[in-house]
Order: C-alpha cells, then structure tokens, then sequence
C-alpha cells in the first residue's frame, strides 16, 4: 500500500485531514496566546527562545506547556 495523493482520499479522510489541521493550529495558538501572557519569570528560558519551538508541529507546542510554562500557584 503506497502514499496517496490528495486526489485519492475520500471525503471522509478530507475532513479527518481538516479537522486535524484545525486542532493543531489552534493548540499552537493557545501556547503562544500563552506565552504572550506570561510574565518572563514564569518561564523556563527566556520568552524569544519560545516561538521556533511552539511552531514545531504538535512536539512545540506540547513541550511548552510540559517543560516551559511554570504551573500557576493559586
């Protein structure tokens, strides 16, 4: 069983395929609307250091919210 092209997926596979883009897209949205918010000593690095690694598909914005955003004491 070989790649397919786009041409070859069915409809359903398109909207599997959309509605993954679409997640993806918005957790990297909410890790930098994250970054945005935060304070540079609520960080591990600095801020700058940051955005390359959230715009890493899926692994950037995952390692940001698992080792760089400092959980919030209430």
């Amino acid at each position: 069983m070989g790649k397919k092209d786009i041409s070859q997926v069915g409809p359903v596979g398109k909207a599997t395929l959309a509605v993954i883009g679409v997640v993806q897209v918005a957790f990297a949205a909410l890790a930098f609307w994250d970054l945005a918010h935060r304070e540079a000593d609520e960080l591990r690095g600095p801020k700058p250091a940051w955005i390359p690694v959230i715009l890493v598909n899926w692994i950037g914005p995952a390692a940001y919210f698992t080792f760089g955003a400092k959980r919030r004491t209430r």
